[in-house]
């Protein structure tokens, strides 16, 4: 398995066309609780909510046993078992209005394969633009990471979680089933680590369900927009190694100005996730 294996993919794309439907923001509303806000007369999308759109319809018969889509359609057919979501950089040009057609247009922009620690590796950068109107919203970059099976995971030993700076917005997450099995409905995502126990534990040999990444950046860009009080102009994270639902995790953010460093502290108080959020200038 080499780079070159995969080069008819580069450049190929897809557009997924959607109508932004209002319902799909209050199932999400519903989902963060008391990290959501009141959509009474709410017009635009927060940012990274776009996630929960353009979502991929694929037939149940066209599901791989893992629950992801088939390989080899728009996503090259890398055979490396575990996938995951491992990063994304997003620039937000103009709000996405609710209830209003927009489309994304997507590119895969490079596929790497690389040797690392675990044994080889598979990287996948996608390019996404998003317009409505004929105005361009939102520009993205997603990484999507392939590896091998490799060792059984050993979950990470809880302790008490140091304090943050004074200045720092903080919030603690317990990452149950039921707030993964929401999040796995909110974004059509069927792979199985994040809601079947036995298979994420007995298969891919995970110590208990895995949050979701994104999942994780949507709850830090909702606690920088709650407490700056403005829209973000750009947020990008990188996922460090992942989290559980076996214990709460706390999320950290960090504001310098417009810029707010963001983390996700994992319960034995290492770093599962980074980010850094730009504030809309005031």
């Amino acid at each position: 398995m080499t780079t070159l294996e995969y080069t008819d993919w580069h450049g190929r794309s897809e557009t997924v066309r959607d109508e932004l439907a209002s319902t799909q923001m209050l199932a999400a509303a519903a989902t963060f609780g008391d990290a959501a806000f009141s959509l009474a007369g709410l017009e635009m999308i927060p940012a990274l909510w776009h996630w929960f759109y353009f979502l991929p319809l694929v037939a149940q018969d066209h599901l791989a046993s893992d629950g992801h889509p088939e390989r080899g359609g728009f996503l090259p057919p890398v055979p490396l078992p575990r996938r995951m979501f491992a990063g994304a950089r997003t620039v937000f040009h103009a709000p996405l209005r609710i209830d209003t057609p927009a489309q994304r247009v997507g590119v895969i922009r490079d596929v790497t394969m690389k040797e690392g620690k675990s044994g080889r590796l598979a990287f996948v950068t996608m390019g996404y633009r998003i317009w409505q109107n004929e105005v361009l919203c939102i520009e993205e970059e997603q990484d999507i990471v392939y590896r091998e099976q490799g060792a059984p995971m050993v979950a990470p030993i809880p302790i008490v979680l140091p304090s943050a700076p004074t200045h720092a917005w903080t919030r603690d997450i317990t990452p149950d089933s039921r707030l993964l099995f929401r999040f796995s409905a909110l974004t059509f995502n069927a792979h199985r680590i994040h809601y079947d126990r036995e298979y994420a534990t007995r298969v891919e040999q995970y110590p208990g369900l895995v949050v979701h990444g994104p999942l994780t950046a949507v709850l830090l860009a909702n606690l920088v927009r709650q407490h700056a009080g403005r829209p973000l102009a750009a947020f990008s994270f990188r996922g460090v190694a992942p989290l559980f639902d076996l214990a709460p995790y706390r999320l950290i953010a960090m504001p310098d100005g417009d810029t707010v460093t963001c983390h996700a502290l994992a319960p034995d108080g290492s770093i599962a996730l980074q980010a850094t959020a730009t504030l809309v200038p005031e």
